[in-house]
């Protein structure tokens, strides 16, 4: 549990920072009635052998910038009982997971009823289990056959989601608390800027090996993407999104609907930083869609500092995980304040955590990056949830499994067990109280 002190800690760790100094309140360690407390999951990273993906293919022709194959990842296809048992019993009231597009409707408009009641039993599940079901329509992973139409970047991406999503949505739409519709849809912009320089023309090899075993000109995967296919990506999943928010909208008029923000806590180092530009380059657009939905979702793992020509290195120092990245708790915090400031909507985080084999690490993360968050909520940002990236070590895109874990509970490589770690207990505790 989070204790006086720790708490102290996290708004000194504000007050650094001028604006926040000055807007800073007392505040409540308890939470509002209601708030989310969950952990996050996708598809294609749990549940394995999702052979008619995109990412599947992109993981077994060579060469290939995935890492090892995700082949039968944590196996929760099968085991997806066990996995919301897991999240009752660390004592959270939310599970995000994702449809997986490439098993609903393996071929166009071949829609699988097997599948669809699949996930209607999760969710139904989730229920059951006090656990309200936050549900993404599309983590990353695509069909094959849309990867080889040219994924987002065909003038039919957006319909043809929209009648997934339409087709998804009738079938076990009943039971849903929340509705996100891309994951991440901002990405491509980030990639250039977090991964190293050679990433990229391993990912242009790797989609070209990948469109020669599919016999198509151009292979395009959800939205890892080269830079030079930004911009038609953008168009189709805006376009996307706004289709299949009236599709799940026809549906459901009740349910809260939005799309999940990769974002960085952008911060000024120098008065002539070029941050509110970059700001404005990877999410401008996004925020103006943001603005149409329910809530403002964000995913933050990170800060950015910039200076007059571009990013700065992080202080020397901190926390790193296992890339060797900061790892900065009030970062959360700062997200939040701008998603916020940028739309007018309330915030949920759909994803926040760290990729560690030291699980201490992730402890401090979660103590240290509440009190913050708690503050910006204080101080009027709207919050709806938490929801923590991950339930378990899972397939993580370009490490392989088992390595850099993101997990609030370790999986067995042989038997598949789950076994919660100590930071679950950290998380649970919060949860259990609604309080810090």
């Amino acid at each position: 549990m989070i204790n006086r002190r720790m708490m102290l800690a996290g708004t000194a760790a504000l007050a650094a920072t001028p604006v926040m100094a000055a807007r800073a309140k007392p505040f409540d360690p308890a939470f509002p009635k209601g708030f989310l407390w969950g952990a996050a999951t996708a598809g294609h990273q749990v549940e394995g052998n999702n052979t008619n993906s995109d990412q599947w293919l992109l993981e077994n022709v060579t060469p290939t910038i995935t890492g090892a194959p995700s082949g039968d990842a944590v196996n929760s296809f099968e085991l997806w009982r066990e996995d919301l048992d897991l999240a009752q019993s660390i004592g959270l009231n939310a599970y995000r997971f994702s449809l997986e597009w490439a098993r609903i409707e393996p071929e166009p408009g071949m829609f699988s009823r097997a599948m669809l009641n699949h996930y209607k039993a999760i969710i139904d599940g989730a229920r059951a289990r006090g656990l309200a079901p936050v549900v993404t329509f599309n983590h990353y992973t695509t069909p094959r056959w849309f990867a080889a139409m040219g994924g987002w970047t065909s003038e039919k991406a957006p319909e043809l989601f929209a009648k997934f999503c339409d087709r998804a949505m009738r079938h076990l739409g009943a039971n849903i608390a929340v509705a996100l519709t891309l994951n991440e849809p901002n990405l491509a912009r980030l990639l250039p800027l977090v991964m190293p320089p050679q990433f990229l023309d391993g990912l242009r090899a790797n989609l070209a090996a990948a469109a020669r075993a599919a016999n198509v000109p151009r292979f395009m995967v959800a939205n890892t993407v080269p830079p030079e296919d930004v911009p038609a990506l953008t168009t189709g999943m805006i376009a996307g999104h706004r289709l299949a928010r009236a599709a799940i909208k026809a549906v459901r008029p009740d349910l809260p609907v939005g799309f999940s923000f990769a974002m960085a806590d952008d911060q000024a180092a120098t008065k002539d930083s070029v941050r509110d530009a970059m700001r404005q380059k990877l999410y401008g657009d996004w925020l103006e869609v943001a603005r149409e939905d329910d809530f403002v979702a964000i995913q933050n793992y990170e800060r950015i500092l910039w200076g007059p020509k571009g990013r700065l290195p992080a202080p020397d120092g901190g926390m790193r995980n296992f890339r060797g990245a900061e790892v900065y708790p009030p970062s959360l915090a700062g997200a939040a304040r701008y998603a916020h400031e940028a739309t007018g909507k309330p915030v949920l985080i759909t994803e926040h955590g760290v990729g560690t084999d030291d699980d201490t690490l992730r402890v401090r993360l979660i103590r240290e990056a509440m009190p913050p968050l708690r503050q910006a909520m204080a101080d009027g940002v709207p919050v709806l949830g938490y929801i923590h990236w991950t339930l378990m070590d899972n397939y993580e895109w370009g490490a392989g499994i088992g390595h850099g874990a993101f997990g609030l509970a370790s999986v067995d490589p042989v038997t598949f067990e789950r076994k919660a770690k100590p930071s679950a207990g950290v998380l649970g505790a919060m949860a259990r109280a609604n309080s810090l």
